[in-house]
């Protein structure tokens, strides 16, 4: 029989020991950070009173992000995600969510549309190591941890979703690493980057046309030689070609879904997604 409750700071070492079953990319940093931030909840799956699986939900508003689903690959097939899943969609339907998002993966996808998700967009995971030749020419790309209003501000008009608690936090912890173009005084584009267990992974990114491939170039001049993750929306041609260009090649494939009220997203200035426990 599997038993359900609430995830604490004292399970993170489960949720790691799981993530690393997985092969995720995430560290203990992004564990806490989910369950401290306003909104974060998490939970716990114990089968025979052991944990055999995690689950979090992120609230910005009334839009929440569910990440972090893993079950230990011993349990599967016995349901336990599907229990995750209720508890933690219970929960935002009591608190009034009228949307609900994740990234799957295709083994995860058909649970998520047996509980009422729907597929919006595909998005493609880059990989590798940045040449260590890249060079930066002229670039008006700066790091600017005190425009992180301004940031918030364009971030909510592009994805319609107030992550203004997760991206302040992000910029707390990874501060040398928000980066930022203006044009006459106002933010067009930024672009974060954290550390991973695996590879840095780099966004979100939003920027226009113009932005989007200084901020780009900048990350490839800042993380030359290292490895890195970028996870591009499938259709969105400039970003896939400048990654293609870099020398990344596609690694892993996820389908954004979504439950309840659809969000419209200014897509074309997605450059690039958070990651699969972010948005």
């Amino acid at each position: 029989m599997t038993h359900v409750r609430p995830m604490t700071l004292n399970d993170v070492g489960i949720g790691m020991g799981l993530k690393h079953q997985a092969g995720w990319n995430q560290l203990e940093s992004d564990w806490i950070r989910m369950l401290e931030l306003p909104g974060g909840r998490g939970y716990v799956a114990e089968c025979e009173g052991l944990p055999v699986g995690t689950v979090v939900s992120l609230c910005f508003g009334r839009v929440a992000w569910i990440a972090m689903m893993l079950v230990d690959v011993a349990y599967r097939g016995r349901g336990i995600g599907r229990e995750l899943m209720r508890a933690a969609l219970e929960n935002l339907d009591q608190a009034g969510v009228e949307s609900v998002r994740l990234d799957a993966t295709p083994m995860g996808q058909p649970l998520y549309e047996s509980l009422g998700f729907k597929v919006e967009v595909e998005l493609t995971r880059f990989a590798g190591t940045l040449p260590e030749s890249s060079s930066l020419v002229q670039s008006d790309v700066v790091s600017a941890p005190d425009r992180i209003h301004e940031i918030i501000a364009l971030d909510r008009a592009v994805t319609h979703t107030d992550r203004g608690s997760l991206l302040t936090q992000l910029a707390q912890e990874h501060n040398d690493n928000l980066r930022v173009v203006s044009w006459a005084g106002k933010v067009t584009g930024y672009l974060m980057s954290r550390p991973g267990a695996v590879a840095t992974q780099v966004g979100p990114c939003i920027a226009d046309e113009v932005t989007g491939p200084q901020l780009f170039d900048d990350m490839a001049h800042r993380f030359a030689g290292a490895p890195v993750y970028l996870d591009i929306l499938k259709d969105h041609e400039p970003a896939t070609r400048l990654a293609t260009s870099l020398g990344l090649r596609p690694s892993r494939q996820l389908s954004r879904m979504g439950r309840g009220r659809l969000v419209i997203e200014d897509l074309p200035q997605l450059w690039l997604s958070a990651g699969p426990e972010k948005g």
